[in-house]
């Protein structure tokens, strides 16, 4: 069986990355790096768009050698091991992931699938009414920018479940999803 959880960092205004694109404004305290390896089970797949995949394919593999901070050291071999799927129409390969190119692709994938930030892949599983639950970290920053949550989704009623801070300054609320 499939369930698919959304997990995404946005900025007061809504917005999961600048207006140039850029992803450096998150704060990953103690308590939200806790929260991130609680996501990811030994049996959850990675599930990406192109663009957060390029971002992630560019840092991660090498992301211990780069860095000293303790969630980048304890998460980089976490991160390598998992299995990780891509959702895109244009690339012609991902590597080190699996590569679907539709949400009725995605729809047939087993297992719990943890998709991270991308707003418009998130906007389409929620569209196609395949998102089961979304964890949203709101961080205390405004960004401005076009790069809004669950792009083209449309109207969603969804279900608050939970809500809790993180670290003196990070929010987080569960929902249940659109399905």
């Amino acid at each position: 069986m499939r369930h698919i959880v959304h997990f995404v960092n946005v900025s007061l205004d809504g917005r999961i990355c600048g207006p140039a694109g850029e992803f450096d404004w998150a704060q990953v305290g103690e308590d939200y790096s806790e929260l991130s390896f609680s996501l990811q089970t030994e049996d959850t797949t990675l599930l990406y768009g192109r663009a957060v995949w390029e971002m992630m394919a560019g840092y991660w593999p090498t992301a211990d050698e780069q860095s000293d901070h303790p969630h980048t050291v304890r998460y980089a071999p976490i991160w390598r091991a998992a299995r990780k799927v891509v959702a895109s129409r244009t690339l012609e390969k991902a590597e080190g992931a699996e590569l679907v190119r539709s949400v009725d692709e995605i729809a047939a994938l087993d297992g719990r699938l943890l998709l991270m930030g991308g707003g418009g892949l998130a906007g389409a599983v929620a569209a196609a009414g395949l998102l089961d639950e979304l964890r949203i970290a709101v961080h205390p920053v405004v960004l401005g920018g076009d790069h809004a949550v669950l792009s083209g989704a449309g109207r969603l009623g969804l279900t608050l479940r939970e809500s809790r801070v993180l670290d003196g300054r990070v929010v987080l609320s569960t929902y249940a999803g659109s399905r």
